[in-house]
């Protein structure tokens, strides 16, 4: 009997999936748990437009990303802090802080584990730091750190 896979299956496919399982198996199994669907002609087109959709939202939201690299790569975030000697900040500069300000002054809305810091900034000055956007897109913020 062929199926759909309504959700994840250990051995036998994965959500979406069509493929031919034995009969009893189908419907002693999947079909009760509601874990397949039979793979009628109705229910294939249904697939059919289902993957079409979320291949669609998949490319805006690529698109959604695409733009917001191009308004970040013109972006300056100013960011104040105390200082000692030689540039050398009392602390430091965390993704946390910058995700705030993003959001606060420029009204992007940016998750602070898509901006990826690897160290904290801890001196005065220009910083890029690489940004997360998509799987696919990564963007670059201008981080200004100017003594308080």
């Amino acid at each position: 009997m062929r199926v759909i896979f309504i959700k994840d299956v250990k051995g036998k496919g994965k959500k979406g999936d069509v493929k031919n399982v034995s009969d009893g198996y189908a419907r002693n199994y999947l079909l009760k748990n509601n874990l397949a669907e039979e793979a009628t002609p109705g229910n294939l087109k249904a697939l059919e437009a289902k993957k079409k959709k979320d291949a669609a939202l998949e490319q805006k939201e690529k698109d959604d990303a695409l733009d917001l690299k191009e308004k970040l790569a013109n972006l300056t975030v100013e960011l104040k802090a105390k200082s000692g000697d030689g540039g050398r900040l009392f602390g430091s500069i965390t993704s946390k802080q910058i995700a705030e300000v993003l959001n606060k002054n420029y009204g992007h809305k940016i998750d602070k584990r898509k901006i990826e810091l690897e160290q904290p900034i801890r001196a005065l000055g220009y910083t890029n730091v690489p940004v997360k956007l998509h799987p696919e897109v990564t963007g670059t913020i201008k981080v200004h750190v100017v003594e308080q």
